[in-house]
């Protein structure tokens, strides 16, 4: 029944005032394993996910910036590229990037919401009375099998149009694949970096909350970190 980190950094105002007593450090280092793709895929984490299905996400997402950003070539890109003589043009293409990253974010939620059982998990977890125990178990065990049997169906269509997209855009625009890859690199690396100052910025709003019991302030950082 220990509370692992997701538990704790999920905690309503009134729960975490009584049962979280981390330190900002603590708490900083917690949501980075939960929010940093990299850590959270590869690294051993203590939460009630599939590894195999963690793993898998860290791939597509990978797949999705690059499909992402191959969607935003367009004639004005590809005839800077022909006037800059095939040269990487960081400055020009850096809104591309951002763009993509941002769409990239947010399918990944929807597919994350899909593939991720914790909440499923807790719920059970936390469940006082054994007849409400059975019934949870049957009610959330189904609900489990609709989102992974969903998670699948629609994974399955997105890489089917990934692979399909990025095979014509490669098989046509053979001499812009570097630039692809480059900006598709950059947007990935960009993400992994990105929980590092959103973590900072949420963990100083939520460990001022808890300290000084402003309940707006932890209801305002608490719906940013169930955005990750």
């Amino acid at each position: 029944m220990e509370y692992k980190d997701y538990e704790l950094n999920s905690l309503d105002f009134k729960k975490a005032i009584k049962k979280d007593k981390r330190n900002f450090l603590q708490y900083y280092i917690s949501s980075i394993k939960i929010n940093n793709l990299l850590i959270f895929s590869f690294l051993p984490v203590k939460d009630y996910n599939s590894k195999i299905i963690k793993i898998f996400l860290f791939f597509f997402y990978f797949a999705l910036n690059l499909t992402m950003n191959a969607l935003f070539f367009n004639d004005d890109t590809m005839h800077k590229i022909y006037i800059d003589g095939g040269k990487f043009d960081l400055i020009y293409q850096i809104p591309q990037i951002i763009y993509s990253s941002l769409i990239s974010g947010a399918v990944n939620i929807l597919i994350k919401y899909l593939s991720l059982s914790q909440d499923i998990i807790m719920e059970l977890k936390h469940t006082l009375r054994k007849k409400d125990l059975e019934e949870n178990h049957k009610k959330l065990l189904f609900i489990l099998k609709i989102k992974f049997i969903s998670f699948f169906i629609v994974t399955a269509l997105f890489l089917t149009f990934f692979w399909y997209y990025i095979s014509c855009f490669c098989g046509i625009c053979r001499n812009t694949q570097i630039h692809l890859m480059k900006d598709s690199v950059i947007g990935f690396v960009m993400s992994l970096f990105d929980p590092f100052w959103q973590c900072l910025l949420i963990g100083l709003v939520r460990i001022y909350a808890l300290k000084n019991k402003k309940e707006y302030l932890c209801k305002f950082s608490l719906f940013f970190e169930n955005l990750g």
